[in-house]
């Protein structure tokens, strides 16, 4: 009996150890399962982390280069504004006859304090011409030409001379010729920005000026300094 009751006592142990041995094989299997889930998981989220990473370095990438893109774009637009505004400073020419409408003389006078005064403009590129005063300013120091016209009719004296800031440069003359008298003169000179540049009479002299514009001064910038 005491064999007997051993006996089926083993097997009853054997029999629960071998359904725990199962459940233990059971839960290793699943927790194996449950581990290698999240091992796939975490690679997974290395990959979005390594995704967004590349993404967020191209987008800080892209910016740069556009920042840089404007800057090059705003640097060359400058350029372009100043090489045009050097170029338009450039641009100075006058030329301008002494009445705007009508005939007659001017003069004489006993004493000339003030410049010629031409009215009738034909071009002032620089605006440098004033037919208020009729004076020249100036725009930027450079060389500059001049030429001036005059013209009288028959037993008048005719004298004009051109001045750079109040110092006679070139005149011309003409005493009471026996016909009209004409006479011209020109002259180079150098220019610093400001410098004034005008004609005026001699006292006691007259010069005649109409449509056709026989009175004249102009004057053009040859090249800057």
């Amino acid at each position: 009996m005491v064999k007997t009751a051993t006996a089926l006592l083993s097997a009853l142990l054997l029999c629960a150890w071998g359904a725990l041995a199962e459940e233990l094989i059971s839960v290793n299997l699943n927790i194996s399962e449950e581990l290698e889930k999240l091992k796939d998981m975490e690679q997974r989220l290395r990959t979005v982390e390594e995704i967004l990473h590349s993404k967020s370095h191209s987008e800080k990438l892209l910016k740069k280069e556009n920042e840089a893109l404007k800057m090059t774009v705003e640097t060359m637009q400058a350029t372009l504004e100043s090489l045009q505004s050097g170029k338009e400073a450039r641009q100075v020419a006058f030329s301008a006859s002494l009445l705007a409408s009508g005939m007659g003389h001017t003069g004489p006078f006993r004493s000339v304090e003030a410049a010629l005064i031409y009215r009738k403009v034909s071009a002032n590129f620089g605006n440098g011409y004033d037919n208020e005063t009729g004076i020249f300013t100036a725009p930027l120091k450079g060389v500059y030409y001049f030429r001036f016209y005059a013209h009288c009719h028959t037993g008048n004296k005719m004298a004009v001379s051109l001045y750079k800031n109040d110092k006679v440069q070139c005149s011309v003359f003409s005493e009471r010729p026996w016909t009209n008298g004409n006479a011209s003169n020109g002259i180079v000179l150098i220019l610093d920005k400001g410098d004034r540049i005008y004609t005026k009479l001699w006292d006691g002299s007259w010069v005649y000026d109409d449509h056709e514009s026989y009175t004249s001064f102009g004057g053009f910038l040859l090249f800057p300094l």
